[in-house]
């Protein structure tokens, strides 16, 4: 009994070294401790909306519309009497769905036609990244924007129309890992054994590209909520009463020279979160990297 304990922590005490190593690289980057607080403070405000928010978001009082900050209101409220803090503290659950729909849409779709391209190479990889430059020769805001508006304004076509033009990042970047690695003497052994392209590609490929898929996931979320704000700002995202930021940044904008906040509050938020993500991703692309793991 005490041998098979002691092999058991023998099995795991290289994982929790490494674990532990990166918890120290991690408060070693002090830009990076600053995005996760960024980060989970936003994704603990979206959990905790219901409570955190005084005001119901959509609670419309019209004898009190354009009323500047004050102890009531903390944000001020906007053209409807609507509280501008209940507001955004509900539009970050908007904003969460956003950025975990589309990651999860676009990394799946780029991972995919990036293995099959990077993996069989000739014809199919001409193909596939033929119609990769495609879409990257136009800019994704602008795509997005044609995409939304031939599906119709609505948040649902809004993550549709992002997701649509985000993937060409991971394809490419997977394409290049695959060609990397499917020549390596580790896939040529695992190949001659008699393991089929499926088994090759997700159970032993696709594990050693997850590093840098991760981090192009983080640094691409910042982008995700800008694209997003500006699909909302131009009436082709989220619709009222929604509140979305992009939307309310648009809502304020006819309202900047006597209700400054409106806008002013909401672009802020905006802002902080992507900061965040690109701090966040900053971090995890260091820590990841090889040479400071030694």
């Amino acid at each position: 009994m005490e041998y098979q304990e002691s092999e058991r922590i023998s099995r795991w005490r290289p994982l929790i070294e490494d674990f532990k190593h990166t918890m120290y690289l991690w408060r070693k980057n002090k830009l990076a401790m600053v995005g996760t607080v960024i980060i989970l403070g936003f994704i603990v405000v979206a959990i905790f909306a219901p409570v955190l928010a005084p005001y119901d978001p959509y609670q419309q009082n019209l004898h009190n519309r354009l009323a500047p900050p004050s102890r009531e209101h903390l944000l001020g409220t906007d053209q409807f009497g609507r509280d501008v803090l209940s507001r955004i503290i509900w539009g970050t659950r908007i904003e969460l769905k956003i950025i975990l729909l589309v990651t999860a849409i676009s990394t799946t779709i780029g991972t995919i036609i990036g293995l099959i391209s990077g993996y069989f190479g000739g014809v199919i990889d001409e193909i596939l990244m033929r119609i990769t430059d495609m879409f990257l020769a136009f800019p994704s805001l602008v795509l997005a924007m044609a995409f939304a508006a031939a599906l119709g304004p609505s948040l649902t076509n809004a993550i549709i129309a992002i997701s649509v033009v985000t993937w060409t990042v991971y394809a490419r970047l997977v394409r290049a890992e695959t060609m990397k690695i499917k020549n390596t003497l580790y896939i040529e052994a695992i190949r001659a054994l008699g393991a089929g392209t499926f088994r090759i590609l997700f159970l032993h490929i696709l594990p050693m590209t997850v590093s840098p898929i991760l981090v192009q996931m983080t640094l691409r979320m910042g982008t995700i909520i800008l694209t997003a704000a500006g699909l909302g700002f131009l009436g082709l995202g989220a619709q009222p009463p929604t509140p979305e930021w992009g939307a309310m940044v648009s809502d304020g904008r006819l309202y900047m020279m006597n209700a400054w906040w409106i806008s002013t509050f909401s672009g802020l938020a905006i802002a902080l979160v992507v900061l965040g993500f690109n701090l966040l991703g900053d971090g995890i692309r260091d820590i990841l990297d090889p040479r400071l793991r030694r």
